[in-house]
């Protein structure tokens, strides 16, 4: 009686010491600054209700003359290094006929000829230049068009984009592999269009516009002059008039400071996708691996929310003994570069019949990241706790069990 009474107090040892060390949660409560929060699904409070006016537009860029969009489409296009031109010289047997490569300080160099800069001309603008030095330099007479200029291909440019997009910068747009560059590939040709090289493509460059970007008033400015190109339609679905770039033009996407969902999705104008990392630790995995997340589990589509991206995580299902687990969602304010963490209950989410309300959507570069439930901790912490004393309670049970 002695000796069972004996392995039962120690067995109650066990378990309250793997009580204390597994603690009353599953993870710890995050705090958040004020007004770090900037998507209305992060708020858990029911009593709140998010309340956003949109901002008004930016200030007119200083210095600069407003043009409507139209005529800066109706502009001529002007050359970029890297561009192709062909060029035919009136009587010439072949020395000056052939084609040419705009080099990366703009000039188009013909043998024999002062350098011709093409930078901000059109390919009219550099034929008319390039007949005046022939013409200096005694090599034709002044006739009607002695030199033929002809765009072949146009190559990528680099343009500048900030406000409300995902990674703001400097973007490459228009790129061409090797392998498919007209001039290299095929005979004498003349024109070419790199849909490559428009306003839309410059913002899908730049990781695609946020969901507080306000895309019915996005700023191009060129030059000394700038407009405003209306985009919305390309996530409506209902058209818009794209803008076709020029070296050295700047993006402005301005921001309203407020959440839209309905620009959370892929659009030609949004990301197609994002990337989450992910860390899944509970039970039933041991480990990532063994969970199998792995790049096409992280690998999201735009508009996945938190609950499914936990699902792609494999943080729901499994024992019922972890019901409750917790899950933290790590994320950041766009406006101000705050690291926001959110903590959520995965079966009080899939229970909750407004559970969207609180079911942040996924940003690019988010974290998931789970935890156990308190009941599997208690077990883990068990486990450890036998095993830790082991030995000690293998010794009292011989010398309990001895005369």
């Amino acid at each position: 009686m002695h000796k069972a009474h004996h392995r039962t107090r120690t067995m109650a040892w066990i378990v309250t010491a793997a009580m204390t060390l597994s603690g009353c949660q599953s993870a710890p409560t995050p705090e958040n600054r004020d007004g770090a929060l900037w998507m209305p699904q992060q708020w858990e409070a029911d009593a709140y209700q998010r309340q956003c006016t949109p901002a008004m537009s930016p200030p007119p860029p200083a210095g600069k003359t407003y043009v409507p969009a139209a005529q800066m489409r109706a502009e001529p296009a002007s050359l970029a290094p890297g561009d192709r031109l062909r060029v035919d010289v009136l009587g010439d047997p072949g020395d000056l006929s052939k084609l040419y490569v705009i080099d990366e300080l703009g000039h188009l160099a013909l043998p024999g000829l002062p350098v011709i800069d093409t930078t901000g001309r059109s390919v009219a603008e550099v034929e008319a230049r390039l007949s005046d030095r022939l013409v200096e330099a005694q090599l034709v007479r002044r006739l009607p068009r002695v030199a033929a200029v002809s765009l072949v291909e146009r190559a990528g440019i680099s343009i500048s984009v900030s406000g409300a997009v995902f990674n703001a910068g400097t973007v490459r747009i228009g790129e061409r592999p090797v392998e498919s560059r007209i001039g290299q590939r095929d005979g004498p040709v003349a024109g070419d269009a790199n849909l490559g090289r428009n306003l839309s493509m410059a913002i899908m460059a730049a990781a695609g516009a946020r969901p507080d970007a306000n895309l019915g008033d996005v700023r191009v400015i060129r030059g000394d002059q700038w407009t405003t190109v209306d985009l919305a339609g390309l996530v409506e679905g209902s058209g818009a008039d794209d803008l076709r770039l020029a070296p050295g033009d700047r993006i402005e996407v301005p921001s309203t400071h407020c959440f839209d969902a309905a620009l959370v999705r892929p659009t030609p104008v949004t990301p197609p996708g994002v990337r989450v990392f992910m860390s899944n630790l509970s039970r039933p995995a041991a480990s990532n691996a063994s969970s199998a997340i792995g790049k096409e589990s992280t690998s999201l589509p735009y508009g996945t929310r938190l609950l499914q991206g936990l699902v792609s995580a494999n943080c729901v299902g499994g024992s019922a003994m972890n019901a409750h687990r917790h899950a933290v969602l790590i994320s950041t304010n766009p406006f101000d570069d705050t690291t926001v963490v959110i903590d959520r209950d995965v079966e009080d989410m899939l229970e909750r019949p407004d559970r969207d309300r609180i079911n942040p959507y996924l940003m690019p570069r988010d974290a998931l990241a789970c935890y156990d439930s308190r009941w599997m901790n208690v077990r883990d912490a068990v486990s450890m706790v036998g095993e830790a004393l082991g030995p000690a309670a293998t010794v009292i049970l011989i010398h309990d069990a001895s005369p």
